[in-house]
């Protein structure tokens, strides 16, 4: 009785999932989740190797994945790519954008072509999934946008600044997007991971910055990409979520709670 409660309140069987980025550290567990929710899961990235990698994984975890290319540089790749998922699965019911990149250095000596490699990457990327499948879903009828923004969208942070102003613009965008495109019942949100291990913030981890970050977060310690999981079946959900919108969900071990 509860597994059926719960599957009908969180469960995503009979959906079309499509994770940008989800060849990474926090887009893959995220696929693997949603997979695992019932959901058939397209794994979009840059890497073929790395997409046959994730979508082996969730096989074997029992759920239904493949792997389709995706550059967010470049809007016709991701054209492509919900045309490719259309003639595949006939819908799109959920978007995961999560591609991105970074670029640590202190600001004055933040070059140029790094400060526009990371806005064209975080935050164009994100607008151009957002406005390519959300033209989609508005037209099916509705479905649901996660983008992926950063605890940096909200909290000064040295060294990441083209990167939290990026996440601090997706957290912007997510709002916008909500209120233009909640009529036609395609709701937008947004999760905001602490730290975590993944691409984007190996560069910055040293020990003295790891050391700091430790000490200002409540629980210690960072988080593992699963962690992720559950706020983002609650945001994915048809009923769980189905009242939440323009929302941007904090998962960050209490760290935006001791910013100052």
């Amino acid at each position: 009785m509860a597994s059926d409660y719960l599957q009908n309140l969180f469960g995503l069987s009979g959906q079309v999932a499509v994770v940008v980025g989800g060849t990474g550290t926090l887009g893959g567990a995220l696929a693997e989740g949603i997979a695992q929710a019932g959901a058939q899961v397209v794994v979009a990235g840059n890497s073929a190797q790395r997409g046959a990698e994730r979508v082996e994984r969730i096989q074997k975890l029992g759920g239904q994945a493949t792997f389709s290319p995706a550059d967010v540089g470049h809007r016709g790749s991701l054209e492509t790519l919900l045309t490719a998922t259309l003639a595949k699965f006939g819908r799109v019911d959920m978007l995961v954008n999560c591609a991105g990149v970074n670029s640590a250095s202190p600001y004055l000596e933040v070059t140029d072509d790094d400060w526009q490699r990371v806005l064209d990457i975080n935050l164009r990327g994100t607008h151009w999934g957002c406005q390519i499948f959300g033209a989609h879903m508005a037209a099916s009828g509705g479905g649901a946008i996660l983008n992926i923004a950063s605890v940096t969208a909200d909290v000064p942070l040295s060294r990441v600044f083209a990167y939290s102003a990026s996440k601090a613009a997706v957290v912007n965008l997510t709002q916008n997007i909500a209120r233009e495109l909640a009529p036609r019942h395609v709701r937008c949100n947004a999760l905001c991971p602490g730290f975590f291990p993944a691409e984007q913030n190996r560069q910055i981890l040293d020990a003295a910055r790891t050391a700091s970050i430790m000490s200002q977060t409540p629980m210690a310690r960072f988080g593992e990409p699963q962690e992720l999981v559950g706020a983002t079946l609650l945001l994915l959900s048809k009923k769980a979520g189905s009242f939440i919108t323009g929302a941007a969900y904090y998962i960050d071990g209490g760290f935006t709670a001791m910013r100052f």
